[in-house]
């Protein structure tokens, strides 16, 4: 039998010279179309993508947690949400304005810039930081996080060979 005494912080798990990180991962369909793309991706196409939340704290919370995972959920699910099924265009697109009539809210409209895998990573990641921050401000008392809780980074998954991804 292991003797768990001999493992620094085994005994404490509040103790940490390494901060403690999470990931949670979301996945949507998404497309989108890169009006500066020399090649295929100029047209419209779709990915089956990941999203991956990570973050840290220097150490656990009374539950023994970074953060509750339902708390990513709850602060990024509709978000998320709006990006599934959709369809990301650069606003100097000329076929924006016939398809922003035509589909609504499921043509996402970044205003003169190609909406590539990094853009997107930094706007969820941006979105993120701000939602978090806010429910740091006020948070619910089902779900309370740390005030040392960091968001470390976004990853968004394009194909399951290629990502990017956005920190500060």
């Amino acid at each position: 039998m292991s003797n768990f005494s001999a493992i620094p912080g085994a005994l404490n798990p509040h103790s940490s010279s390494v901060p403690y990180r999470i990931c949670k991962t979301f996945e949507i369909e998404n497309g989108h179309m890169l009006s500066k793309h020399p090649d295929k991706c100029r047209f419209p196409h779709g990915h089956s993508r990941k999203v991956e939340f990570t973050l840290q704290s220097p150490e656990l919370d009374s539950h023994q947690m970074v953060c509750d995972f339902k708390v990513i959920k709850l602060l990024m699910g509709e978000f998320l949400d709006q990006y599934d099924h959709a369809m990301c265009i650069n606003t100097d697109d000329p076929i924006y304005p016939t398809l922003k009539a035509a589909y609504g809210d499921r043509v996402i409209g970044f205003h003169q810039a190609d909406p590539t895998t990094e853009l997107l990573a930094k706007t969820i990641y941006d979105f993120f930081k701000v939602r978090l921050d806010e429910y740091q401000t006020h948070p619910s008392p089902q779900y309370p996080i740390q005030k040392n809780l960091a968001v470390i980074k976004v990853r968004l998954w394009e194909t399951s060979s290629s990502w990017a991804e956005y920190s500060e």
